[in-house]
């Protein structure tokens, strides 16, 4: 059996240091250090306390969407845009535009 990834976390030092000892008695592996990116989060650790992060993949949400060259507004449409059942624009992919929406719902859930 192969793991990918084993993330050990506790408040204790030596009891962190013990398991790792048991678990390389019983399986081949390699400690990678501290915590740094996982699943596409960035985690920094101090002694303050633990700090995520996700804006590399918000920046590659914003790629994705063809939008990393935008500003940001208060208000997030064409101002007097005028929509008509008629119009001549190409249809959205909805794949593309459900995957973004997905993207997004994941950026602000966890």
């Amino acid at each position: 059996m192969y793991v990918n990834d084993l993330i050990i976390t506790g408040s204790s030092h030596g009891d962190i240091d013990k398991f790792k000892c048991e678990m390389t008695s019983m399986f081949h592996m390699s400690d990678l250090g501290l915590l740094t990116y996982y699943l596409g989060i960035e985690v920094s650790q101090s002694e303050g306390g633990i700090t995520l992060c996700q804006s590399a993949y918000a920046s590659k949400l914003l790629e994705r969407s063809g939008m990393e060259r935008c500003n940001p507004c208060v208000t997030p449409m064409e101002e007097r845009l005028k929509l008509s059942k008629a119009s001549k624009a190409p249809l959205v992919d909805v794949t593309h535009y459900r995957s973004i929406i997905g993207g997004l719902r994941y950026l602000v859930h966890i």
